[in-house]
Parts: C-alpha cells; sequence; structure tokens
C-alpha cells in the first residue's frame, strides 16, 4: 500500500469525528452515529482507492446505510484494499458525553482482515510491547498479570487491567482483584481500551474480558503497527452468527486467533478523538471551525504520526 494513503484515510476520520461531536452529551445516540457515517462515506469516496468494507459498524443503523459489509468505497481508481470501520466506536460515552470516543478505520490488502460478523463476541486479551510474547488468553488472569508483572519488572498490584464493566465480567473482576492488580472499568470502547495498553503514560498495561468481534479485529490493526500483542476467541451467540461467519470462511470457534490471524499484512490504522480519552483529545469547536487529535499508524514501518489538525469551516465543505 502507498504510505501516503494513510494521511488521505485520516482525513476520513476527521470529519467522521466533527459530525458526531456535534452530538456530544445530547443523548441522541441514533443522531450522532447516524451523523457520523454520512461524513465517513462522503470522505471515503474521495480516496483514490478501491475498497470493500468488510467489517461495518456493527448496528441496526450501519446495516442499512452506505457503509454496510460488503459495499465499495473510495474513488474507484488506485489499489484494492478491505477496509475494517467504526465511524463511533463509543456511541452511548459520545451520547452521554463520556470518554474514550472514537471514529476508526483499519485498512489493508485484501484478505488481511479477518471477517467477523457485526454483533459476534470475542473474548480478548491484549498488552502492549513488552508483554506480547507472555500473555495467554487460556491462563488464567491471574497468571496473565504475574507473568506481565515480571517481564515489567513491577508487582502485580502496580498493574492496571481495563475491563468492560459488564455482568459478564463479574467473575473476571473479582479474580484480577483478588490477583492484586488495579481495575479501570470502562462503559465502552475496548478499541481505546486495548491501544491504550500501547501508549505509555495511559496508566493501562492489559485489557481482558468479552466484547465485539469486529471491534477485536480494528484493536489487532493497531496493535499491530504499535507492537502490542492481541489474543481473540470467537464466541458465536447463536447458530445463525454462527452460519454467518462460516459463509465468510471462519470455521474455527474454538481457535484462539493471534494478532497476525486478526490483522495480517500491512496494515494501515486511523484513529480520530471524538471526546476526550486515554490516549485522544476530542474534538474542540472553535468560532472559525474545529481541532482534532488523530493518531495514524502502519505496521510495515511501525511509524505512528500524532496529527493536531486546525479545520476552518469556511474554507472546507460542510460538516
Amino acid at each position: 500500500m502507498n504510505r501516503n494513503l494513510a494521511l488521505e484515510f485520516v482525513r476520513v476520520t476527521e470529519m467522521a469525528a466533527i459530525a458526531s461531536a456535534r452530538f456530544m452529551g445530547r443523548g441522541d445516540e441514533e443522531g450522532a452515529f447516524a451523523s457520523s457515517i454520512e461524513a465517513m462515506r462522503c470522505m471515503l469516496d474521495s480516496v483514490e482507492c478501491n475498497a470493500i468494507v468488510v467489517i461495518g459498524a456493527g448496528s441496526d443503523i450501519a446495516e442499512s446505510s452506505s457503509l454496510r459489509v460488503g459495499e465499495t468505497v473510495g474513488s474507484g481508481r488506485g489499489p484494492q484494499l478491505e477496509i475494517a470501520l467504526d465511524p463511533l466506536e463509543g456511541v452511548s460515552v459520545c451520547a452521554m458525553g463520556g470518554q474514550n470516543s472514537l471514529s476508526v478505520m483499519a485498512i489493508a490488502e485484501k484478505g488481511s482482515l479477518l471477517p467477523t460478523p457485526s454483533g459476534m463476541y470475542m473474548e480478548k486479551i491484549g498488552t502492549g510491547p513488552e508483554g506480547k510474547m507472555v500473555i495467554d488468553i487460556l491462563e488464567t488472569p491471574r497468571e496473565n498479570l504475574k507473568r506481565l508483572a515480571e517481564v515489567k519488572n513491577c508487582r502485580i498490584s502496580d498493574l492496571t487491567a481495563v475491563i468492560l464493566e459488564r455482568e459478564r465480567h463479574l467473575d473476571l473482576i473479582d479474580d484480577v482483584r483478588v490477583a492484586g492488580a488495579r481495575i479501570q472499568l470502562i462503559r465502552d470502547g475496548d478499541v481505546a481500551g486495548a491501544i491504550s495498553t500501547c501508549v505509555a503514560d495511559s496508566g493501562i498495561d492489559i485489557l481482558f474480558g468479552t466484547g465485539g468481534a469486529t471491534e477485536g479485529v480494528v484493536a489487532a490493526s493497531a496493535l499491530r503497527c504499535m507492537g502490542g500483542g492481541l489474543q481473540g476467541i470467537l464466541k458465536p451467540k447463536n447458530d445463525e452468527q454462527e452460519t454467518k461467519a462460516r459463509q465468510r470462511g471462519i470455521t474455527e470457534f474454538n481457535k484462539v486467533f493471534d494478532i497476525e490471524e486478526l490483522a495480517s499484512g500491512d496494515v494501515m490504522f486511523c484513529a480520530t478523538g471524538v471526546t476526550n480519552g486515554s490516549f485522544l483529545e476530542g474534538v474542540k469547536f472553535k468560532s472559525w471551525g474545529a481541532i482534532t487529535h488523530s493518531k495514524v499508524m502502519r505496521s510495515r514501518s511501525g511509524t505512528v504520526r500524532d496529527i493536531r489538525a486546525e479545520h476552518h469551516f469556511d474554507r472546507k465543505p460542510r460538516y
């Protein structure tokens, strides 16, 4: 992939973030999400590529939109790519004015991203570069925390695990507490949680828990670029989800998928903050426009670009 495409794709997440940030704290999840989808699609079609959406946003709104799975996006000219996207990761977080709401995209060559169906769950464990060789999703939280503390040369009590605040995680939370680690519970947005394990000043060391499978693939794309590690096990809710997965070529449901199997080859990742979070600032509106904060990454080079952009609305299309 042409490395210049990364800067083109970040314009896409910037516009989706600006559109959805208008709804921050207003309690309108549908309005925030629909606006992000419209802005993302509009900007995607200006990028010189011929891409297929292999992972959409995973909701009823998205499935009936122009960003549903199988949709062709881009100008129709340029390289053939596949895209995993979430115009607004953390919809409820944005609507309630919380933290770590993002607009995200993973871009790769054809056949690189595991095409998980929307709505399917994935059990996950993720960490930064120091711990990527020692985590094992089949081991207990205590054992993983012990191994991570050893490679980080610290005590388990110095580590912080990020976990989605869900009833299904009550036993997991108890296990992590008994092991002695600290916990940061998040309402939504485990892509941001996973990425935070690779950000030195985030205070997050490891991700545990079960969340969206599509978010797992997007997170794996980011962690590959940042040198982190992630493992996942697919958890179909019912026969219908399993059938959809098989139709997309996924046939193993007890398999541990490593990060290279979730997102292989040359991968690019773009994220723009919608609301303030652990590694990105949210959109700030000004009288003349808006300021955005984004990260753009590429697995081949390991380059992570931190981009703060000023958008002057009198010189650009409507947002």
